[in-house]
């Protein structure tokens, strides 16, 4: 018996207000840094890299650096099979755009969905060669955090679902959602059914010290069945920065108390 999506209509990717979202790369984030990419050049002249990846594990991240040019970090991961939301792979460059400079270390650490990057650099010409002998800003890619009315893919999204929400009933009865959060622990989230909705806050409470603040998501999906459904048919879980939401149908006299479990 296989599973079908959801027969639900996800109108979470039609803005409410007519400024649009407040972040084009995620519906649900309400608040905190923008963007699937950040590259910033830090009071030191490290660069602090931030990078979106929902659903890959800690440990599953690769990167190196340019060994011919030594410019740019290739980085790439994959997220597990869960048999419900299909694999994603994620693949992209960051780093120098200019001329003047080298990277000479990489200091990454991938958590809740995010990997972050500290980039230290030397300087390769002279001072007589730099004309302006300024501190360099050019990066890549260019920052591109933003509000706006339509939604963007993730540039470095190789293959895989797109959307930061996806839903699937299972033949037997019962529904799973999965919601992109990167940067949210399971501590950072409350759940709770609604009649007919499952409504989701979350707000990140460990704010990484290059970040200027932490985000802030809200957000809530339709339950696909006629009936109402209550805090004692679904049950919860947050992991590599990826909420997953399991949904029991109503009419099932199974309970789970609404509280974190391991989604199956």
């Amino acid at each position: 018996m296989g599973e079908t999506k959801a027969e639900f209509r996800d109108m979470s990717r039609i803005p409410k207000v007519r400024e649009g979202f407040y972040a084009t790369n995620n519906q649900f984030q309400k608040a905190g840094p923008k963007g699937f990419v950040q590259v910033k050049v830090l009071e030191n002249d490290n660069l602090y890299v931030r990078v979106d990846l929902p659903g890959v594990p800690d440990d599953a991240v690769r990167y190196r650096v340019d060994a011919v040019r030594q410019k740019v970090v290739f980085f790439s991961g994959e997220t597990l099979n869960n048999g419900k939301e299909g694999v994603r792979q994620y693949s992209g460059t960051t780093g120098l755009g200019c001329d003047c400079c080298e990277i000479t270390g990489v200091d990454a650490k991938m958590k809740d969905g995010v990997l972050r990057m500290i980039l230290t650099r030397v300087k390769v010409v002279s001072k007589a060669q730099d004309n302006n002998n300024n501190k360099c800003t050019l990066t890549v890619p260019p920052f591109t955090g933003q509000s706006g009315i339509r939604l963007e893919d993730h540039p470095c999204l190789v293959s895989g679902r797109k959307g930061a929400l996806i839903g699937v009933t299972k033949a037997g009865g019962g529904a799973h959602f999965a919601v992109d959060m990167p940067g949210v622990s399971p501590d950072d989230v409350e759940v709770y059914a609604d009649e007919k909705e499952i409504r989701f806050k979350a707000e990140i409470k460990d704010v990484y010290e290059h970040d200027e603040s932490g985000r802030t998501y809200l957000g809530s999906v339709q339950s696909p069945f006629p009936a109402l459904i209550s805090n004692n048919t679904i049950a919860w879980d947050a992991e590599f920065g990826v909420l997953r939401i399991a949904v029991i149908p109503p009419d099932d006299m199974t309970t789970i108390n609404n509280k974190r479990n391991p989604i199956e």
